[in-house]
């Protein structure tokens, strides 16, 4: 089993990047793979609603969410941490999260799936209602942990110091760890996902 955890912040070993370690460290400790994948900091396009994915079966822009979503078709779960801009996750994010899953929800659906924060002081709180809204709409199972998901400090080296925060990051991959083996188990002895009817989600144009 594999967990993608995505950075979605401009630095590929800032504060994000500390808390996804965290909970990298304790999947590791339950058998679980993972990779942490940082979405860089190029220039890149907002979904524009054209619809093709639908005929590609991928987005039209060909970047890292189409690379993304090839890893994401293998991985079993996954975790998308931000930094705190102005009360709400990177642009970056947003802009990479809104073409990932209308694009590619059939790969994302069903597996679990948890949102975590960094901020100097606040904005966590309003970032996590955001994501969650992506997992909730995709038949995605959303992971808790024992504290919202969230780390403190303006650099990495003050996030290693936020006990508190690190030890939520901890008990986010056991979790995640414990989610995964259940829904394995499940699989095992023949206990499917459900298959529902739903509309067809749209962007209006």
């Amino acid at each position: 089993m594999k967990v993608l955890l995505v950075n979605g912040s401009s630095h590929p070993k800032g504060c994000t990047n500390a808390a996804l370690e965290e909970i990298a460290r304790s999947l590791a400790e339950e058998g679980i793979d993972s990779e942490i994948y940082f979405i860089g900091t190029k220039p890149m396009t907002d979904c524009i609603a054209c619809h093709k994915c639908s005929e590609l079966g991928k987005c039209v822009f060909d970047d890292c969410v189409n690379e993304f979503a090839a890893k994401a078709a293998e991985a079993d779960g996954f975790v998308f941490g931000s930094p705190v801009y102005y009360a709400h996750p990177s642009g970056r994010l947003i802009t990479f999260m809104d073409r990932l899953f209308y694009s590619a929800s059939k790969k994302l659906a069903f597996k679990p799936a948890a949102a975590v924060f960094s901020a100097r002081r606040a904005g966590q709180v309003c970032s996590m209602d955001v994501i969650n809204k992506y997992f909730s709409i995709s038949q995605m199972p959303i992971v808790s942990s024992t504290y919202w998901n969230h780390v403190y400090g303006a650099e990495a080296e003050e996030i290693k110091t936020d006990v508190e925060g690190l030890n939520t990051m901890y008990n986010l991959g056991k979790n995640m760890a414990w989610m995964l083996k259940l829904i394995e188990l499940g699989k095992q002895n023949g206990l499917p996902h459900p298959e529902n009817e739903h509309l067809f989600t749209n962007f209006v144009r």
